[in-house]
């Protein structure tokens, strides 16, 4: 599974074996590694390993540099031979991993020293865990003008939603006989979503899955470009994987009801543009009205929250008019591309 490998030292019985994926990041890697040294835990206890699907080296290496320094913890850095994607990664670290429990983070995510200790200390304390899911909190970004904070973004409030999932791979700790029972994450997640909620439902049957609540990570927001949310809209197109595999699981857990709303304002827009085509264009304006008073209430709850700066409301505009017909598509796509009847 491993192509590149840095030289390893300490002993071979360890405690816990970290799983970091990384791909193109090593200033963010090198900020999460140096956060790991920190850990209160004893470093005969753990290992790192440190897993690069982008083959970059300058991720290599960061990580050859820091394996180097005095009384750091047995580091490794892994690449996957075939295949890309953090499901891929992590499947390629936790096999090559020795410890009984893996832990997995991020690179982007700054574990707090206890956090491993923490983390390890709830996994033992209940033997009938199978897994357990820490806790991410995620720092505002601190803007000021004229001695004002800033709202956030619409970006940043969505990352805040990492604090209030139920298990997220930026922050967990899963027993390694049980990642073997159920062969790990399912590699077809190709993309950072869903892989994680899969792993849970999956986990899930083998036994219960516990909150490790006082092993905290902090995920701090990373800087978007224009448009973040638009690039987003591909991760659905993993959510008809995940409700091909867990239908009832999705509906109860992950999302009620489809999004109607995307699919009239798609509807209505159709709908509209038919009618114009064929010279009807008084009649058009009914539901080309309506598909206006949709995107218009998408933008107004996106804004809720969030910031009332000039340029991020018009962002929010002009984005909220194009989520729902990108939405719809990658939606329909994965319903193709699976096989399952996914709205």
């Amino acid at each position: 599974m491993t192509a590149v490998e840095a030289p390893a030292g300490g002993p071979r019985h360890l405690d816990v074996s970290i799983v970091i994926p990384t791909c193109g990041r090593p200033q963010l890697l090198e900020r999460c590694l140096m956060a790991l040294l920190a850990q209160t835990l004893a470093r005969e206890r753990f290992e790192i390993i440190v897993v690069d699907d982008g083959h970059d080296s300058r991720c290599r290496d960061r990580v050859h540099a820091i394996a180097a320094l005095e009384g750091a913890p047995r580091l490794r850095y892994l690449c996957p031979i075939r295949g890309k994607g953090p499901a891929v990664a992590r499947n390629c670290g936790w096999r090559a991993a020795t410890a009984p429990v893996v832990a997995f983070t991020d690179d982007d995510t700054r574990p707090e020293t206890g956090w491993l200790r923490l983390g390890l200390t709830a996994m033992v304390r209940h033997p009938e865990w199978v897994a357990a899911s820490g806790r991410v909190r995620v720092p505002p970004v601190t803007r000021r003008r004229r001695g004002v904070h800033r709202a956030p973004t619409d970006h940043e409030w969505m990352t805040r939603g990492l604090e209030t999932a139920e298990f997220v791979t930026a922050n967990a700790f899963v027993r390694r006989a049980a990642l073997a029972t159920i062969d790990g994450f399912d590699e077809r997640f190709r993309r950072p979503w869903r892989e994680d909620s899969d792993l849970q439902f999956r986990l899930e049957t083998l036994g219960p899955v516990g909150h490790a609540t006082r092993a905290l990570v902090w995920h701090p927001v990373r800087p978007e470009r224009w448009g973040v949310s638009l690039r987003q809209q591909r991760n659905v197109f993993f959510d008809a994987l995940l409700y091909r595999k867990h239908p009832a699981l999705y509906r109860s857990r992950i999302r009620r009801v489809p999004p109607w709303d995307y699919y009239a304002i798609v509807a209505s827009t159709l709908v509209a543009a038919a009618m114009a085509g064929t010279g009807l264009i008084g009649a058009a304006t009914m539901p080309m009205a309506g598909a206006l008073v949709l995107v218009l209430r998408l933008a107004a709850q996106r804004l809720l929250h969030t910031s009332r700066a000039p340029a991020h409301v018009a962002e929010m505009l002009c984005t909220s008019a194009a989520i729902p017909f990108l939405s719809v598509y990658w939606r329909l796509r994965g319903a193709w591309h699976f096989r399952t009847p996914f709205l």
